[in-house]
């Protein structure tokens, strides 16, 4: 297997990860547009630089700098560490012990969503929100009432949960769901694709708001990248 195919195979295998896989190469096949993971450090072995390295009015470079290199660069390298051990023993026909087998499976699960769900939180911050494009809107508006109820249940969810807030659309049946999950193995919609994605594990938030992280919450929404959500949506 190369480089590239194990890497492909490892990001289908991460949970959250999954459904985004499979619906983008559905996508691909019958020549559709599709999300482009090229630069995903799952693909590449390297942290996907940032799009912005402050977020004016919410998020400081002092914030956003470790949680990209201590936290995201840690579950890659975390990842990719136990994927070339597990990949090694299976060529070398060398068997890991079962404790280090199930403990390696778990944390390429565990860290492999990590990875993928930093990179949509990332990527979906803009430093001025913009609208949501027609086709968006009209799918929460018509799966939540209005824009605002969607919010409201969103904020609600992502102060509650302990790790992960996502608005994910479903392609099975079409629908939206806000989707709570408190640890990154959890919580998952098999397939859903995220479209919102917001960190309320501490380590998103405390340098620039200690314990408050309700403020972080409610700020949020004035810097999500609905250009982003919008090419999520429209290739799902």
């Amino acid at each position: 297997m190369n480089e590239l195919s194990r890497r492909s195979f490892l990001f289908a295998s991460s949970g959250a990860a999954a459904g985004t896989f499979l619906a983008s190469s559905l996508s691909e096949a019958e020549g559709a547009e599709s999300l482009d993971f090229s630069k995903s450090g799952l693909v590449t072995g390297q942290p996907k630089p940032l799009k912005h390295k402050s977020i004016p009015g919410f998020l400081s470079a002092e914030q956003i700098a470790p949680h990209h290199t201590a936290h995201y660069g840690g579950a890659l390298k975390a990842v990719t560490s136990a994927d070339a051990r597990l990949e090694e023993s299976l060529k070398s026909g060398k068997d890991v012990d079962s404790a280090a087998f199930g403990q390696l499976k778990r944390l390429i699960n565990s860290r492999g969503n990590s990875v993928v769900l930093h990179e949509m939180y990332f990527d979906g911050l803009s430093p001025k929100a913009s609208d949501p494009a027609a086709q968006a809107r009209a799918a929460i508006e018509q799966r939540f009432g209005s824009l605002d109820k969607w919010w409201a249940d969103f904020a609600a969810s992502a102060k509650e949960a302990a790790g992960w807030t996502m608005l994910v659309k479903h392609p099975v049946n079409g629908k939206l769901y806000n989707v709570v999950s408190d640890e990154h193995a959890m919580g998952v919609l098999w397939m859903a694709v995220p479209l919102v994605v917001i960190d309320v594990y501490e380590h998103a938030f405390y340098i620039d708001y200690q314990n408050r992280k309700a403020e972080y919450v409610d700020k949020f929404l004035g810097h999500v990248d609905w250009d982003e959500v919008n090419t999520r949506f429209r290739v799902n």
